[in-house]
């Protein structure tokens, strides 16, 4: 009869073993049974030998099972019957197990997929490379864009650009490009932004990449229809007077019937209002040559000096500046830098004008206020940055006019050239930082500098 229940199987082998060796020890003196000791001493070998290798099936099982999970091999199936409970429970974890490895590795493999197709679908041009160039992935926008079919290697987009592989395998995470290529003859201006990620141990970086060279067109486009319109209003506030008095002291000199000279027909007060006109057109005339002038001065900033300085040096030298007209105001003035030794790297002429320019508009605010005070702090913020806020408690800005105010000559001021901030935007862009604004009616106004 064959056992096929492990344990009755483990208990018969060993009860057998047992009596072979039994057996053995009882023949092993007496003569005539030498050749059936040898028998049993191979029946007991060949016992042994089978009770091990009986024994090794559930190394064998387990050897198995790790090969199948190594090897991502989850066909594998374990249903040994009738060896006993331990070895069905056994059985039945093996199979749950590889079925929450095929459950996991089929949800990997849809979210895979899930992503793929996003990152096929949006409208930006998106990259993935390895540190040596070899891409990754590349989606759709990117064919498109560059009009490329393929892409294994970055060098590849040297076709686009000649330095453009060059440019990408410098970026680090967070840089940030605008770069400029022509295909077919066609513009295309594209700004690429860089992130970096490891995986298996391996570093590799994102780009992305889009076209903006529609949104800048129409940006252009709006800021030179803005510069006409301001251009346009102050000429012709100066041209409409002189065009109008040199009709008036045309008409007085001469007859508008006959042409000839009426010079000798005019009495003193037809001189004296002559006087006076030509007085005006010089006048206009003049502001006209001042408004021309003030307007190459805004295209002809000089380069920046860069070195580095405290940051305090610069409230300190516009306190002292201005001191005169905030105590001629009553206005109280602070300021802070944190740490104290705060150094920037800046040209300190140009950025001095953008400070003193922002403190005489915050002056300007708060003037006719109760209880005027000006603030300015400086400190460096989450990102390594040095950030100057300059704060009023002035009437403030208002909404309609917030994306006006850093427009070539607009002003809201009875008096202004209405360059300041334009000419303050134009300084902190030459030094790649930023000027920004937020203001609140009747609560006040803050100006941020970041470097």
């Amino acid at each position: 009869m064959v056992f096929r229940h492990f344990r009755l199987q483990i208990i018969l082998r060993v009860l057998l073993l047992l009596a072979s060796l039994i057996a053995i020890s009882l023949i092993w003196s007496r003569e005539g049974y030498m050749i059936s000791t040898i028998v049993l001493l191979l029946f007991v070998l060949l016992q042994t030998a089978s009770l091990i290798l009986y024994l090794e099936k559930t190394n064998n099982r387990l050897a198995r099972f790790f090969a199948s999970i190594r090897h991502s091999d989850f066909s594998a199936n374990f249903t040994d019957e009738g060896l006993g409970k331990s070895f069905a429970e056994l059985n039945h974890e093996f199979n749950q197990v590889i079925e929450a490895f095929k459950t996991n590795r089929a949800e990997k493999e849809e979210h895979f997929n899930y992503l793929l197709t996003v990152v096929q679908h949006v409208s930006i041009g998106i990259i993935v490379f390895r540190r040596d160039g070899k891409v990754d992935v590349f989606n759709n926008a990117i064919k498109k864009m560059l009009r490329l079919s393929h892409l294994r290697s970055i060098q590849e987009l040297s076709a686009v650009k000649d330095d453009l592989p060059e440019m990408l395998l410098r970026m680090q995470a967070g840089d940030k490009l605008l770069v400029k290529v022509f295909l077919e003859d066609e513009l295309i201006q594209l700004s690429i932004n860089a992130t970096e990620f490891r995986m298996r141990g391996e570093t590799y970086v994102l780009v992305s990449l889009q076209n903006i060279h529609p949104e800048l067109e129409d940006k252009e486009i709006e800021s030179w229809q803005r510069l006409i319109r301001v251009l346009t209003h102050e000429i012709m506030n100066s041209i409409t007077p002189i065009s109008s008095l040199t009709s008036t002291i045309q008409e007085m000199i001469t007859d508008p019937e006959t042409g000839e000279s009426r010079l000798q027909e005019l009495d003193s007060e037809d001189l004296e209002s002559i006087s006076a006109a030509v007085t005006t057109i010089g006048s206009r005339s003049r502001g006209l040559l001042n408004f021309v002038e003030v307007y190459r001065n805004l295209t002809r900033i000089p380069k920046p000096n860069f070195r580095y300085f405290p940051v305090k040096d610069l409230f300190v030298r516009a306190s002292e500046l201005l001191r005169p007209k905030l105590e001629t105001h009553n206005i109280q003035c602070k300021w802070q830098v944190f740490p104290d030794e705060l150094m920037v790297l800046a040209d300190p002429d140009l950025v001095d004008q953008v400070i003193i320019n922002l403190m005489l508009n915050a002056i300007d605010a708060v003037k006719l206020r109760e209880n005027p005070h000006i603030s300015i702090v400086a400190s460096q913020n989450v990102n390594n940055r040095i950030t100057i806020d300059i704060a009023d408690n002035g009437h403030g800005i208002k909404p309609d006019l917030m994306d006006k105010i850093f427009m070539p000559f607009f002003t809201s001021k009875k008096e202004g050239s209405g360059i300041g901030l334009s000419l303050s935007r134009q300084i902190m862009q030459m030094h790649k930082g930023a000027i920004s604004v937020k203001s609140k009616p009747e609560e006040g106004t803050v100006f941020t500098l970041m470097f």
